[in-house]
């Protein structure tokens, strides 16, 4: 029987596959590592054969410790789960856990002169199955770190950024830099890009004494800096490029190189006061996208199950509720917001701001009780509804959804050239 590690041949009923066999917990289907470095998913009810060329070699070769050095910063690197836990030595075919700062520094040995590593896994879970559970025992985690100099939380990208404004929101003036860092290259590939984003966070808390949340992912697709970017204005804006990660509205907060140069973009405000911590998120928000011929039962089964309901509107806000035809829809909203329901209105424009008054339809839905939500981002109003009625009384979480709390709405919105540096 094959083992993940494995080169392997796979033959199925249309061709033969060479590769080494990944590791995976998925019934239905096999993962290979080809020889070009790309990987291959073959449904398993397809696989006549499977021949085993080489076995694995499981590395048992003993890592050096680490000594923490005076003078260094003390920083923890928080796992939830994906690659930058673990990897596969696909030279050797051999199976390498990444479950140590030993172990990490070993791969990312840059990190060892910028700051004293420690480890924890907080969760083992694809970002694209991240639960509202999952930012609760992140809170309790980074809580119980409070007396290091910064945090690193290895994410999936995915839901990278619903995840930051989860935390951003959840701890309100937290005395401390947690900085978000994920990989849009596995780490197994030579051209991962894992270890710069360590890197650059690390050398963003040691050489800065920024507090709060916020994200670290490259800049642009050169592997030559970093943007420090605010966790509640961030959106993954590309499937696979190095530099998927902007700031929507709003500018980067600072850009950082590997040597540790850091240079500042926006006027970042510290937090003061103490610490609160508020870590609920109620699971009955649904966040809706308003496309051409819009279906009203679906409106009718969120009007039903849900407490509060973002739209993500067209343009500046609009939704279908103006024709005969869409006259229900109008109804459904009017007697949901009069039964208690919250109804927070985005654009799926994502540039720019709603307007509750440049149109009469818009006028409309202000008037039933809509909340037009500035320019916040569709998926950060999704987290904050959550997280205000998980927390607050639903008045307060009616008049707290279109004010800004941790920088997610902008006063104004001037034009501007896209940032470049």
């Amino acid at each position: 029987m094959a083992n993940p590690g494995d080169q392997v041949k796979v033959i199925t009923e249309e061709k033969e596959f060479l590769g080494t066999l990944m590791p995976t917990k998925s019934e239905k289907t096999l993962f290979l590592k080809l020889e070009n470095g790309y990987n291959l998913g073959i449904e398993k009810k397809k696989i006549k054969k499977i021949e085993t060329l080489k076995s694995a070699v499981v590395s048992k070769k003993a890592v050096a410790r680490v000594k923490p050095k005076q003078g260094l910063k003390n920083i923890v690197i928080l796992y939830t789960g994906g690659t930058i836990a673990s990897k596969v030595d696909y030279q050797t075919g051999g199976v390498v856990a990444q479950s140590s700062a030993d172990e990490l520094v070993q791969f990312v040995p840059e990190l060892k002169g910028i700051a004293n590593i420690s480890t924890e896994r907080i969760c083992n879970v694809m970002s694209e199955d991240m639960r509202f559970d999952e930012y609760q025992v992140m809170v309790e985690v980074i809580k119980k770190h409070l007396d290091k100099d910064g945090l690193i939380i290895g994410h999936g990208t995915d839901t990278l950024a619903y995840t930051a404004a989860a935390l951003s929101f959840a701890l309100e003036n937290l005395p401390i830099p947690v900085l978000i860092v994920g990989s849009q290259r596995s780490s197994d590939r030579a051209s991962s890009d894992a270890a710069m984003h360590l890197i650059c966070a690390s050398q963003f808390i040691t050489k800065t004494d920024f507090k709060g949340v916020a994200i670290c992912m490259h800049h642009s697709s050169n592997d030559d800096v970093c943007a420090i970017l605010p966790a509640t204005k961030t959106r993954k804006m590309h499937t696979s490029r190095r530099d998927a990660f902007k700031a929507i509205n709003a500018e980067p907060l600072a850009l950082v190189d590997e040597t540790g140069e850091v240079k500042w973009i926006t006027p970042h405000e510290q937090p003061e006061g103490k610490l609160l911590v508020r870590e609920k998120f109620s699971p009955k928000v649904a966040l809706l996208k308003m496309v051409p011929n819009f279906d009203t039962e679906m409106l009718e089964f969120a009007t039903k199950k849900y407490e509060g309901i973002v739209i993500e509107g067209t343009g500046l806000g609009h939704m279908p509720t103006n024709t005969p035809e869409n006259q229900d829809k109008y109804k459904m909203l009017e007697r949901y917001i009069k039964n208690g329901g919250i109804v927070a209105i985005t654009s799926q424009c994502l540039n720019g701001r709603v307007h509750g008054t440049a149109y009469t339809n818009l006028r409309r839905l202000a008037n039933i009780g809509c909340i037009f939500c500035e320019d916040m981002l569709p998926e950060t109003a999704y987290i904050k509804l959550a997280w205000l009625l998980g927390n607050f009384k639903k008045e307060e979480a009616r008049q707290l959804i279109a004010k800004n709390l941790r920088g997610e709405i902008t006063d104004r919105s001037p034009y501007q050239e896209e940032f470049v540096e």
